[in-house]
């Protein structure tokens, strides 16, 4: 059984910084992909960054220069630092990954970016 263990959220002013950390722990052979999804309230969830494990990334176009989404290969752990935050990117963020061929999901972890 895999379980993927997301931390970092919180509440930030506009403008601030955050760091979401995903750990996936459990019987892992090889992970091929891990993916931040985020949902805001009364929205779909979106696609937010995504990389593969050989470090290829790419972002949907409301985060590109503004977060970077990077893996340590060894703890098994995605990271997703988040810079200039604003208002619009308050939701709820999952951790996504495909683990020997097979999706996993976080619990989700809640950003409030608000003064």
């Amino acid at each position: 059984q895999v379980q993927l263990v997301e931390s970092g959220g919180g509440l930030v002013q506009p403008g601030g910084s955050l760091r979401l950390s995903c750990t996936a722990s459990g019987s892992i052979f090889r992970i091929n992909a891990m993916v931040w999804y985020r949902q805001a309230p009364g929205k779909q969830r979106e696609l937010v960054a995504h990389i593969t494990s050989g470090g290829k990334t790419t972002y949907t176009n409301s985060v590109k220069g503004r977060f970077t989404i990077s893996m340590d290969n060894a703890k098994n752990t995605v990271y997703l630092q988040m810079n200039s935050l604003n208002p619009e990117d308050t939701a709820v963020y999952y951790c996504n990954a495909v683990i020997d061929s097979q999706m996993y999901w976080g619990q989700g972890t809640q950003v409030t970016v608000s003064s």
